[in-house]
């Protein structure tokens, strides 16, 4: 008889449980974070639509990898951090070049070495949350780029933002030195 689906217990056993048991706890901290409010009636109210949220997320099916990461928690302590770095770094290098007028604009692909479409979204992502670069589209193991400057896209021809998420992700990181699939 095929196995049935029941929602965040779909997979392997513990790993759902341990995402919906994630799950709650993190709507719990952010209930506890808005409220502020220690009254029975209040707490009682806050466990019985923390319990609702999580019966909700479990009949829709969005306890799973993507839906709730939960496994990049740890390796995102050291992802996050570096990528509010180059946010910030990039936003200093853009707003220069566009004060000195030094802006070369231009398309170029960069292979995305991640396994799966949530690496890859993450790296597509990361892509445009850094200034001077958006992501334009991902098609299998290539992202389309538009650059800003020729410093933003030479950051991306690196390859160390895409070493970085394949980190993350828990994917192995690209020997090959070469990044740039072509321009666009």
């Amino acid at each position: 008889m095929p196995r049935m689906r029941l929602g965040c217990f779909s997979g392997v056993e513990g790993d759902y449980v341990t995402r919906t048991l994630g799950l709650a706890a993190a709507l719990a901290a952010f209930w506890v974070l808005l409220s502020g409010y220690w009254l029975p009636l209040i707490i009682a109210l806050g466990i019985a639509s923390i319990a609702l949220c999580v019966v909700i997320a479990r009949r829709l099916d969005v306890c799973d990898r993507e839906g709730y990461p939960i496994h990049l928690t740890v390796p995102g302590i050291t992802y996050f951090p570096w990528l509010v770095k180059e946010i910030v770094v990039s936003n200093i290098t853009v707003a220069k070049a566009i004060l000195t007028g030094d802006v070369n604009p231009q398309v170029l692909q960069v292979r995305a070495s991640q396994s799966d479409a949530l690496g890859r979204t993450v790296y597509a992502n990361s892509i445009t949350l850094t200034p001077g670069t958006v992501s334009i589209s991902v098609d299998e193991d290539v992202i389309t780029v538009h650059a800003l400057m020729d410093e933003t896209a030479d950051g991306l021809r690196s390859g160390e933002m895409n070493a970085r998420v394949c980190n993350l992700m828990g994917d192995s990181v690209p020997t090959d030195t070469k990044h740039e699939v072509g321009a666009a």
